[in-house]
């Protein structure tokens, strides 16, 4: 799988996956199962803790830990060491280009990104989605998808981290 050849509903699956988890979550993914098989493996393990404790590893993995956050889902973090930084600028830019506009959430979030791309895949703007995985995606997010899964102390994240790194392979230059 890479994010040329995956399936738009796979992309939301993804953005979907990296918000937080909530009341009917469980539910979720169960539904997600028949279009994500990979979850299945991940279920027993939460189906066995209080949603508070999948709750608490989301906020430390990508909203609040001490002394430092260990996978911010934000191309500027990753890039400029800062949040909202000019990455989200020229995101905000190529979301207007293509029709679009980050509702609620920094332009540089992933999942945001992750909704773009099933956008430009769905409708056929190949320039932009080249645009928004060699300038923006392909520069981070195999370095966030390591951090998820080296530092998630969940299995759930762990795949997610390996499923989000297989949209763009790790290269050298990129490093």
């Amino acid at each position: 799988m890479t994010l040329a050849s995956t399936d738009p509903n796979q992309l939301r699956i993804l953005a979907a996956l990296l918000a937080m988890p909530e009341d009917d979550a469980l539910d979720a993914l169960r539904d997600m199962r028949p279009q994500a098989p990979w979850l299945e493996p991940s279920l027993p393990e939460l189906e066995r803790i209080p949603l508070e404790h999948w709750q608490a590893e989301h906020t430390r993995l990508f909203i609040s830990a001490y002394p430092k956050l260990p996978c911010p889902p934000y191309e500027s973090a990753y890039r400029q060491g800062t949040m909202v930084g000019v990455s989200a600028s020229e995101l905000a830019d190529l979301y207007r280009r293509a029709g679009l506009q980050a509702m609620d959430v920094p332009a540089d979030y992933l999942g945001t990104l992750l909704e773009c791309a099933a956008y430009l895949k769905e409708t056929g703007r190949d320039e932009l989605l080249r645009e928004l995985t060699e300038e923006h995606l392909a520069l981070w997010v195999p370095r966030f998808a390591r951090d998820l899964v080296d530092h998630a102390r969940l299995d759930f994240y762990r795949t997610l981290g390996r499923q989000i790194g297989a949209l763009i392979p790790e290269s050298p230059d990129h490093e």
